[in-house]
């Protein structure tokens, strides 16, 4: 017997497809600006991709590509522009930011209003307090959709973290505490992670360590998200060793095709939501 397959690649077409048919007929198109500072590979690339999944849907997207010596006043003079243009609709900054830079000041400057990325600390703030923010965190907020189509209901599950991220790890466990899980998030300095992992009915791995849990890290029948994109000889893996659970497991995501999908929808889904939000408070 094997687990169950959490498609997130089919999650995400169907929510990007209910997206362009909704865009399509609105009378302004969904903005989103995209702030990029410097030319790492990783980032580049993640920026395309968003790029492309905004086209498909008919989503505008703005790229600011900025050289790698920018200083902090000009970002943030960029940004406070793209607050006050009415015509953008959605800011995200894309990370890591050179080493120059004060990320935290950076991302605190965007207007909560446009924060798609859901990193202000007013949405971390109102999800924090059980309360309704502007936007949630793309990632925390796929992984939730994923988990709860195998699983609607989580009250009383017992959850796991591996990550103590603020863009996967935190949000996402405020978000399994909001939804009435036991939740326990585990980092570098956590002592004898596997006798938590093998208590978890929800374990999720987002540390970035190809392969890290195997078969003797988790409890029969749980439920595995593996937010990690690692390399491994030349093939993408994830943080879970996915031909080692897989008999164990109840159900699991692939890696590629699983989270990593799922966070590109939810940032589109953001910025439709974005617009909608502030028509409203015009």
């Amino acid at each position: 017997m094997t687990a169950q397959l959490i498609d997130g690649k089919q999650i995400a077409t169907q929510i990007r497809t209910a997206l362009k048919q909704q865009i399509a007929h609105l009378s302004q198109v969904p903005h989103l600006a995209i702030v990029l500072v410097g030319n790492d590979d990783s980032s580049l690339i993640y920026v395309h991709n968003k790029q492309k999944a905004a086209a498909e849907i008919g989503l505008k997207t703005t790229l600011f590509h900025l050289p790698e010596n920018t200083s902090e006043s000009e970002l943030l003079d960029l940004i406070e522009c793209s607050n006050q243009d009415t015509s953008i609709n959605g800011i995200i900054v894309q990370l890591p930011l050179p080493s120059h830079l004060n990320t935290h000041r950076v991302i605190n400057s965007i207007s909560p209003l446009k924060d798609v990325d859901g990193f202000h600390p007013y949405n971390t703030g109102m999800l924090q307090n059980n309360e309704k923010p502007y936007f949630i965190a793309a990632t925390p907020l796929g992984i939730m959709k994923l988990v709860q189509s195998v699983c609607p209901n989580l009250s009383g599950k017992n959850v796991v973290i591996i990550g103590a991220s603020l863009i996967v790890g935190r949000p996402l466990a405020t978000l399994m505490l909001n939804q009435e899980c036991t939740v326990t998030i585990t980092h570098i300095h956590t002592k004898n992670i596997k006798e938590l992992t093998r208590k978890a009915d929800i374990l999720v791995a987002a540390c970035g360590v190809a392969k890290l849990v195997n078969a003797d890290w988790i409890k029969p029948d749980s439920i595995l998200i593996d937010v990690g994109i690692n390399r491994e000889n030349g093939k993408i893996c994830g943080d879970i060793d996915f031909a080692d659970v897989v008999a164990k497991a109840a159900a699991i995501t692939p890696v590629p095709g699983g989270v990593g999908p799922m966070t590109i929808a939810m940032l589109l889904q953001n910025t439709y939501n974005a617009l909608l939000l502030q028509q409203q408070n015009l």
